[in-house]
């Protein structure tokens, strides 16, 4: 959801509050959009016949639907409960939270900096957004790393700020992925090419990449990082390391990525 956006795109999750129950459907408020009302008819309720509304849904009740169609002149957000499983509906769930969570995170950050959450957006915040694809992505790399932003080109007086609230209240969540890099390198000093070669797989910006030995010629890539596209993307960065150096010392190599952890 764009920061500040009045309604709701068709196909989007949102988190909706059941305002009033109908035997014709439920009227609900969208949490994300000022409140503004949605309706679920009830036949977007549930897959199967509804003969009561409230074995399905109750007032105050909190719940994901998916929007169906959206009319802005008229206001009005037609939703559907039946068209969301309970995956999405944990995980927008989640998504929500943090966004809650973010929120309250700016508002520490453009306190310390002595001005406003939406300066805070228009210097720095939006550019987040764009590279992390959260607000809240983007705290958790900061919690995650203290070189990360730098790292990705963010400067300036705030990011020592940004980066002291994250680290003081945010956990970063990571995933390991690991793959195994195959090499030989039968020439004079091959077994010295072949350390070589392990220890540019691990010159990554992440500093998360790790080698760990099997044994001759197989070694196992380690790598951690806040999302599973970061780790694939410095797993191959590792992997392509290696195996370059190595035929540029007269050896081989192969890469195949084993099962996600």
């Amino acid at each position: 959801m764009p920061r500040g956006a009045e309604f709701p795109e068709e196909e989007e999750l949102v988190v909706c509050t059941i305002k009033s129950v109908k035997n014709f459907g439920a009227f609900v408020s969208l949490e994300e959009y000022q409140a503004k009302e949605g309706f679920i008819h009830v036949t977007e309720i549930a897959s199967g016949w509804v003969k009561r509304m409230s074995d399905f849904v109750r007032e105050g009740q909190r719940v994901v639907c998916k929007v169906l169609k959206v009319d802005q002149a008229k206001g009005h957000v037609d939703l559907s409960l039946k068209k969301v499983n309970d995956h999405q509906k944990r995980e927008k769930i989640q998504v929500w939270k943090n966004e809650q969570k973010s929120e309250k995170l700016m508002e520490f950050v453009a306190q310390r900096l002595e001005t406003t959450v939406d300066a805070c957006y228009e210097e720095f915040g939006d550019a987040l957004v764009d590279k992390y694809g959260s607000m809240y992505a983007a705290f958790e790399a900061a919690a995650g790393s203290s070189k990360r932003l730098k790292a990705d080109g963010f400067d300036g007086k705030w990011l020592k700020v940004f980066m002291a609230v994250a680290t003081e209240n945010v956990t970063p969540s990571t995933v390991e992925i690991a793959g195994l890099v195959e090499m030989n390198c039968p020439v004079s000093n091959g077994v010295v090419h072949i350390r070589a070669a392990l220890k540019e797989a691990e010159k990554t910006e992440s500093e998360n990449v790790k080698i760990q030995y099997i044994g001759a010629p197989k070694y196992r890539i380690v790598v951690l990082a806040d999302d599973y596209k970061t780790a694939e993307e410095d797993m191959k960065l590792a992997s392509d390391r290696a195996i370059a150096y190595i035929k540029s010392k007269g050896g081989d190599g192969k890469f195949s990525r084993k099962e996600q952890q």
